[in-house]
């Protein structure tokens, strides 16, 4: 994926964090997820929950009163903008809305004190570590692949997919307008900014709820930032051929060239500075949004976790080995939102991501990383209860759906609290996958909608507690435990 060059450098970044680490332990965790899995949720909630002493009885350190305090700090990396948790705790507590996606890449230093649980560790360690919390979009690490790919071989395999039933439509006026053109003619500049803008329209269209298709490079035509405009996303999949030689200036030719640029200016630099240096994944999926939109967006979505997980540098860490390379020793794979479903059906979920992801997975174990997957709301919006229904008592989740959700003909307001019955996930999770290899979906008896963020608690003395949770607890074990054990 890299030049030597890009080794060396990423060697000397390492050597620099390492260096760094030796009198300040550091962990850096990169957060990724495709659109609206919950990033910026997770680490709000995560960070609110530490420094307020949340109710975590399954991470230890916290469960076992270990942990004196913990605070943010300044990030290390000037460069890198602030991960803006205050405001996005603000619109949680105050507001009762969900923040807004995660649009470029954050960063946020937590430094937790702490006294070991082993006395020997106490006579050495200084009992303190900072997480280094690395926010970005998912969308960016479908550009990863990109690396290895030619131009030939990214358009192959676009086209491909622009003209699969479920995306002929939404990709119809660009694959039209793509019709028109001659590879060998002289490119213009009109031309080939309406071929990236129709390009780009499509790609949209695909992230939208009625399809949640996932895999959808490169990942800054979605989210350009500020290099909308640029040549280097000014660009289109077009059918050229590996073997065919394209003039110098010609359509085929000028975007072979800016789709290498953008590899160099934009994915590169990435893996380079921020994803080569991460030590530990979580990776959060919103598989009920995909199980929403129908089997050909399940589908989907497992092929874009195996193109993410491949990008992964998983291994067993080891001390000297990771001031030259660094590895990502643990990864999490948690499905978001799992508030959505009655606690019967949280195991389903589990095992629907766990055979998603279940080939990527071993390859990483392999390397020797450690992987798990687990069922996971980072902030519960809802609670459980029961009805009786002419004569049967069905399981259902109580919460205030967000203003415009429905279920069938039912509209909500986002001012009424509604109890929802939202169905059974399958028990064999081959099922969703069968279907979608088949294009032949079944009767859905699942019905989910989005729920505002709950009023928080307060105890008896009027003191406010900290963000309720799904297994936020686990997810911390599995992450930090063992660096506070």
């Amino acid at each position: 994926m890299t030049s030597f060059a890009d080794e060396a450098r990423i060697a000397l970044d390492n050597l620099a964090d390492r260096g760094a680490g030796l009198f300040h332990p550091t962990l850096r965790i990169g957060v990724a997820g495709l659109s609206r899995a919950g990033k910026t949720v997770f680490i709000t909630s995560l960070v609110h929950n530490l420094v307020h002493g949340g109710r975590l009885p399954l991470f230890q350190a916290q469960a076992g009163g270990r942990i004196s305090r913990a605070y943010l700090e300044e990030q290390p990396d000037d460069a890198v903008p602030r991960f803006q948790y205050e405001e996005h705790l603000s619109a949680i507590l105050e507001d009762r809305l969900w923040p807004q996606s995660t649009r470029a890449i954050s960063e946020l230093r937590l430094t937790i004190e702490f006294e070991s649980a082993s006395g020997w560790s106490r006579l050495f360690s200084a009992g303190k570590l900072s997480l280094d919390i690395v926010d970005y979009p998912g969308e960016w690490l479908l550009d990863l692949p990109l690396i290895d790919k030619s131009f030939a071989e990214f358009s192959a395999e676009s086209l491909e997919r622009a003209r699969l039933p479920s995306r002929a439509e939404m990709a119809r006026p660009f694959l039209e307008l793509l019709a028109g053109i001659d590879l060998h003619a002289p490119a213009d500049e009109p031309t080939s900014v309406k071929l990236a803008t129709t390009f780009a329209d499509y790609l949209r269209a695909c992230r939208a709820d009625r399809t949640a298709l996932s895999t959808l490079p490169p990942g800054r035509f979605l989210m350009p930032g500020d290099l909308e405009g640029s040549p280097a996303l000014t660009f289109a999949p077009l059918p050229v051929r590996a073997a065919e030689t394209y003039e110098k200036g010609s359509f085929g030719a000028l975007h072979a060239r800016r789709y290498e640029a953008y590899k160099t200016v934009v994915v590169k630099p990435f893996f380079r500075e921020h994803f080569a240096r991460l030590d530990r994944q979580i990776l959060l999926i919103d598989a009920l949004q995909a199980i929403n939109a129908g089997p050909e967006a399940v589908r989907d979505l497992e092929l874009a976790l195996s193109d993410i997980l491949s990008c992964f540098r998983p291994g067993r860490a080891s001390w000297l080995g990771s001031f030259l390379k660094r590895r990502i020793d643990r990864i999490l794979v948690a499905a978001t939102k799992a508030d959505h479903l009655h606690r019967g059906d949280h195991q389903k979920l589990e095992n629907i991501v766990r055979r998603l992801v279940q080939d990527a997975m071993a390859r990483a174990d392999f390397s020797g990383a450690q992987t798990d997957v687990i069922a996971m709301a980072a902030i519960r919006a809802t609670r459980e209860a029961s009805v009786t229904d002419r004569g049967d008592t069905l399981p259902v989740i109580v919460g205030m759906p967000i203003e415009g959700e429905r279920i069938g003909e039912e509209w909500f307001d986002g001012r009424t609290e509604t109890a929802v019955f939202p169905g059974d996930l399958p028990s064999d999770p081959g099922r969703l996958l069968r279907e979608a290899e088949t294009r032949t979906p079944s009767p859905s008896s699942i019905a989910f909608v989005r729920f505002r963020p709950p009023r928080l608690e307060r105890s008896e003395d009027g003191l406010t507690l900290s963000l309720p949770h799904i297994r936020l607890d686990r997810a911390l074990q599995f992450l930090l435990g063992d660096r506070l054990a």
